[in-house]
């Protein structure tokens, strides 16, 4: 069965789960064009997430999911609110969904996590995974360390459920790629920070559209807990602090509330502006629908043109 059919969309297309970001604008407009919209639950309580998914509802009639970070404590709480608000998709990261996977498929639900290596892809589909997001280190936000070039043809092979490219697409050629690699669909994230549905800051935006393809760096390897950014002032002191190797308590003070700082107020330079490689890509701000459109259109000319002899 195709991702499409699975899902019951479109287009291959998911929207990645971006914290603070990925609510109710955003995740019914890419719903709303064809794709699967992702509410990101990180950091919600169990009401605050319960609000977002009815108005995601008000918005759209299509499908969408629920992202979970399993590392958080209320996940039971927020598996709760998902069956009861008869959600049909869930994506996982930062954990193992063994402990639920049996609740969620009782109930109906569609699981796909997000893994950054084979092993874990291999682990997922033994747990009774419908599919899995491979993504390389490309991708913006909390990151593995494979490429997703050398990442997803490796977990299409080790597996037989649809696998699900992510890291470093963002236009209709990484699409046609990741499908020539194997994949059955493809999750997007920093090419919808640059849309107009998306409910971020416009500082936020136009720090996207400035970086170029070097602009981006990531941090918190030496923590075990790695995070791609775009480079500003907050970012060089992070870089600076940990070339001392100074307590992780120490950074963990400088980036409390640095994600809400650029989201929410619009501080580019104090906070974290999390964004993937292919910021270098984007040049302008547009509705989702057209992107989405652009995104598909191309993705199909450049398959017809492919000509390896």
């Amino acid at each position: 069965m195709s991702i499409t059919q699975l899902l019951h969309i479109k287009y291959p297309i998911m929207q990645g789960a971006m914290a603070q970001i990925a609510k109710a604008p955003l995740v019914a407009a890419v719903s709303n064009a064809g794709g699967l919209g992702i509410i990101a639950s990180g950091g919600m309580s169990a009401e605050e997430l319960r609000a977002e998914i009815r108005k995601t509802k008000e918005l759209t009639d299509k499908p969408f999911g629920v992202n979970l970070m399993l590392m958080m404590t209320n996940i039971a709480e927020l598996t709760t609110v998902i069956i009861e608000e008869d959600v049909k998709v869930v994506t996982t990261g930062a954990g193992t969904p063994k402990t639920y996977m049996p609740i969620w498929k009782e109930a109906g639900i569609i699981v796909i996590p997000v893994v950054p290596s084979v092993m874990i892809a291999r682990k997922m589909e033994q747990l009774g995974a419908d599919a899995v997001v491979a993504e390389g280190t490309e991708a913006g936000g909390h990151v593995g360390e494979t490429t997703t070039m050398a990442l997803l043809p490796q977990v299409v092979d080790a597996v037989s459920i649809p696998v699900i490219a992510a890291g470093g697409i963002g236009d209709g050629r990484g699409i046609a790629a990741a499908f020539a690699l194997g994949a059955q669909g493809v999750q997007i994230g920093t090419r919808f920070l640059a849309t107009d549905e998306c409910p971020v800051h416009e500082n936020f935006k136009l720090a996207c559209l400035k970086a170029k393809d070097r602009d981006t760096v990531v941090t918190g390897r030496r923590n075990g807990a790695p995070v791609r950014s775009i480079k500003n002032k907050m970012i060089k002191e992070y870089q600076r602090l940990e070339d001392e190797n100074v307590d992780r308590d120490v950074l963990e003070e400088l980036t409390l509330g640095s994600l809400r700082k650029a989201v929410q107020e619009g501080d580019t330079e104090n906070g974290s502006v999390m964004a993937g490689q292919i910021t270098g890509l984007i040049n302008e701000i547009k509705p989702v629908d057209a992107l989405i459109q652009e995104m598909m259109a191309q993705a199909t000319t450049t398959a017809s043109q492919l000509a390896i002899k």
